[in-house]
């Protein structure tokens, strides 16, 4: 089980929202998106990811995902990284949901984005997934079946030199073209979260929450 940090409702929790965090940052990093959320009953678990050698930052040891090798992401794509991670997830929701019953709904940022959609690939009980400046990983080109059957809220920045817009867009069309209900936003700004994406994220997670 991950080390995380808890934001518990002052009300009996609606639901759980569960935050994976970019490349070097922990849980807390993604605590004041979480907060800026303003939604009522939501219990939000920040996990923090292991700490692991990073190819990309000369084998410096991190908190991580999956291990990067090169700027270009697809790469020599840690496949078992991000597996392994996505398993690992997996398997922390179904705790958390046997401890309070309650709907799930998973969001990351940047490899955290990637990681979610990893996770939902496994066919985890999932009631949506935020994807923010995050992608859509190589080897989940060809889109697995339990991803369609998950609606999905993606946001990206147009000046993101981190994960390019382009490879963003172009995970998001083939979500879509696999028949995923996808809610895409795209911002001026750089590889970032911004007040415009949390706002369009509170009403997307509200109309998730309704279903529920």
């Amino acid at each position: 089980m991950f080390e995380m940090l808890e934001i518990r409702p002052d009300e009996p929790p609606r639901a759980l929202m569960v935050w994976l965090h970019g490349l070097g940052a922990d849980g807390y990093d993604l605590e004041p998106v979480a907060q800026m959320l303003e939604i009522a009953g939501i219990h939000h678990v920040l996990p923090h990811a292991p700490v692991r050698p990073v190819s990309l930052n000369g084998g410096l040891a991190m908190r991580a995902w999956y291990d990067i090798a090169s700027p270009d992401l697809q790469w020599r794509e840690d496949v078992a990284g991000m597996q392994a991670s996505a398993h690992a997830v997996k398997s922390m929701i179904e705790n958390l949901r046997a401890e309070n019953d309650l709907p799930v709904l998973l969001a990351g940022f940047s490899q955290g984005a990637v990681i979610s959609l990893a996770t939902a690939a496994l066919g985890v009980d999932l009631l949506g997934v935020a994807v923010l400046s995050g992608y859509l990983p190589a080897y989940l080109s060809d889109v697995p079946e339990p991803l369609p059957s998950v609606p999905v809220f993606m946001a990206h920045g147009r000046q993101d030199t981190v994960i390019p817009f382009d490879l963003a867009k172009a995970g998001s069309d083939m979500l879509i073209k696999s028949g995923c209900s996808l809610d895409w936003h795209e911002y001026d700004m750089p590889h970032a979260i911004c007040a415009d994406e949390i706002n369009a994220l509170r009403k997307n997670v509200t109309r998730m929450l309704a279903t529920a």
